[in-house]
């Protein structure tokens, strides 16, 4: 997400291999990374992956990425120069670019980034129908999408930032048509953001139902439940992503999210972790299967080391009442501020 803006070649191989070495076993990007999005950096995260991906068993490695959707402003990434679609043939150059990016012959998971149709975005949570526009028919996505897996291009298919009906629709589409399903959802998801999914679209996952794995994305909120930005004056956070680029993520920042986030982190300090490492043990907040890590960010730091060992501590942290506490703190907090974000992985 950042490698290519912030990061260095170096540092992210470093974070890579790290990361590898230690158990994980996906790698999400998108045609459009690194952040903050410019027409003259798109596509340098691949190309950053794509010298290190060679040094790997390639079959070791899942590749999920992502085909960007509508947008007047992506004019960079096509070669007519326009702004972008999920319809065929922006499917269709989308992967041939992404493949030729990453240097591999296929994708082992492709998304869409989000909705070709008008959805809330960020900090958007509310539907607007005045904001109701025309977008490529569910059906003629679905199909160009399975187009590509026929051509041995892509293995399975997942959607982003999506709602539960847009999630029925492809559902539906597949079942009715023969196409191939979704298997993921690639949404926003944390002890700051959980009502967009544990409200409906958990219903539609369960795997006694549609079965659609959830790729959480910003688990840590953009970092902000590490703790770091509760002081942003401090270096910490001036280093980290928010401080860097003032505005983004602030969504994160608003309501009573600093309040929950200063309870948590004390909560977590009480009994001897890092916050990272007390979300990450949180399980009673994230019971699917398909649940992925925060993107890395400038360094390998205590952040996202104790992120991803976060199974080597095995101890039962919550009392009832504490757990009772934060809850209703967190539920509270999440009615009021609860955002549809942007990023993630299995």
């Amino acid at each position: 997400m950042t490698w290519g803006n912030q990061n260095t070649k170096k540092e992210a191989h470093e974070q890579l291999s790290y990361a590898f070495d230690n158990g994980i076993n996906i790698l999400d990007t998108t045609e459009v990374y690194p952040v903050p999005i410019k027409n003259e950096t798109q596509g340098n995260t691949d190309r950053i992956i794509n010298p290190w991906l060679k040094t790997r068993v390639r079959d070791k490695v899942i590749i999920a990425t992502k085909v960007v959707e509508f947008s007047d402003r992506e004019t960079s990434l096509r070669d007519k120069g326009k702004g972008t679609r999920v319809d065929a043939s922006n499917i269709k150059e989308s992967v041939e670019k992404l493949l030729k990016r990453l240097g591999t012959d296929y994708i082992d998971l492709l998304q869409i980034h989000w909705p070709d149709r008008y959805v809330p975005l960020f900090g958007e949570y509310m539907y607007n129908p005045a904001k109701w526009r025309d977008s490529i028919p569910f059906a003629e996505q679905l199909q160009a999408l399975s187009d590509v897996i026929k051509e041995g291009k892509v293995r399975y298919l997942g959607v982003s930032n999506e709602t539960s009906f847009g999630v029925m629709k492809f559902v539906h589409i597949a079942k009715t048509f023969g196409l191939p399903k979704i298997v993921s959802i690639q949404n926003s998801y944390s002890l700051l953001v959980r009502c967009p999914f544990e409200v409906n679209l958990v219903e539609i996952c369960d795997p006694q139902n549609c079965n659609i794995g959830l790729l959480a994305y910003s688990p840590l909120a953009g970092g902000v439940l590490s703790g770091k930005y509760l002081n942003m004056d401090s270096q910490e956070a001036k280093r980290g992503l928010l401080g860097l680029f003032p505005g983004y993520m602030d969504r994160y920042l608003k309501s009573l999210a600093s309040e929950a986030v200063s309870k948590y982190v004390d909560l977590a300090h009480r009994h001897g972790l890092t916050p990272s490492q007390h979300k990450a043990l949180s399980r009673l907040f994230f019971w699917l299967e398909a649940i992925g890590g925060r993107n890395v960010g400038l360094t390998l730091n205590e952040e996202e080391d104790s992120y991803a060992r976060e199974s080597e501590v095995g101890i039962n942290f919550f009392g009832v009442a504490n757990r009772k506490k934060m809850e209703m703190l967190l539920t509270i907090t999440i009615m009021i501020y609860s955002p549809m974000s942007c990023i993630q992985h299995p």
